[in-house]
């Protein structure tokens, strides 16, 4: 490739995250990938965590040493929300009735973008932080008149304090579970006043904290924004849908949880 060829075509590419370099013999091949500037296959390949490099392609930095583990706990705490969550029992159907496994990753998406404990619902939680901060006076006013879209979208008006389960009764074990060992890793203030003020919360909202939350206010103490958080939680809550598509599939809709033989119809217009 020419000199002046290569050079028009970074001219065409608008793209602070990713730059390449073609082989000399094959200009439509990449030589060496560089993502925020580092090489991506001589440096972070062989020296970065897969945390550290998420964390780079979203923030264009390199993060410090608690900001990659938290990213991690988080990629753990939701990695399968279980075969009692909307997003996972979607992919389990699309697995079950023998769709494709790209479409039970899509199943999968779709129903785990809504507001009820899915991205949009962390995205509302997160973009809350944002107008309310550690003002507990803010927050009560947000969750006593929540702010409504100015004009209509996709998602419709708000209908429960988003991060918080409107069809809890207290707050789940694992929810807790997972807030405390956020902050013990975290150095935001976020989490910690989430912890501190968790109770008072769910006395305003008359509902429990929701595991959506956690993950929302931990990614506000990473400083990420509500369309980041938005993406990284549809991302990481694949793993479980995937697995348990996979495990659906292969042991047929008679041993579908709860169904199968469990499954008593009362009153049988066949019979």
């Amino acid at each position: 490739m020419s000199e002046d060829k290569a050079n028009l075509e970074k001219e065409f590419i608008h793209s602070k995250i990713w730059n390449e370099e073609p082989e000399e013999d094959n200009p439509f091949v990449a030589a060496q990938c560089f993502c925020a500037g580092y090489d991506v296959y001589n440096e972070i390949l062989t020296r970065a965590s897969w945390a550290e490099y998420l964390y780079l392609l979203f923030k264009l930095d390199q993060p410090e040493k608690w900001q990659a583990t938290l990213l991690e706990k988080i990629a753990i705490a939701v990695a399968n929300p279980g075969i009692r969550s909307h997003t996972v029992r979607a992919a389990m159907c699309a697995g079950v009735g023998g769709s494709s496994n790209a479409s039970a990753l899509m199943a999968a998406l779709s129903v785990g973008a809504g507001k009820l404990e899915g991205a949009h619902d962390v995205f509302l939680m997160m973009s809350w932080w944002n107008e309310c901060g550690e003002d507990i006076d803010k927050w009560k006013s947000h969750i006593t008149s929540p702010p409504q879209p100015h004009r209509t979208e996709v998602w419709g008006e708000i209908e429960h304090t988003p991060g918080f389960d409107p069809n809890g009764v207290s707050c789940a074990t694992p929810v807790k579970q997972t807030l405390k060992e956020f902050v013990k890793h975290s150095e935001g203030s976020k989490l910690k006043w989430l912890l501190k003020h968790r109770d008072e919360l769910e006395s305003i909202t008359q509902i429990p904290l929701a595991m959506s939350g956690v993950i929302a206010t931990a990614l506000i103490d990473l400083e990420i924004n509500p369309d980041q958080g938005e993406m990284l939680f549809l991302l990481l809550r694949l793993p479980g849908a995937a697995a348990h598509a996979l495990e659906q599939k292969k042991h047929g809709w008679r041993k579908y949880p709860f169904f199968g033989t469990a499954l008593k119809i009362e009153n049988d217009p066949g019979e």
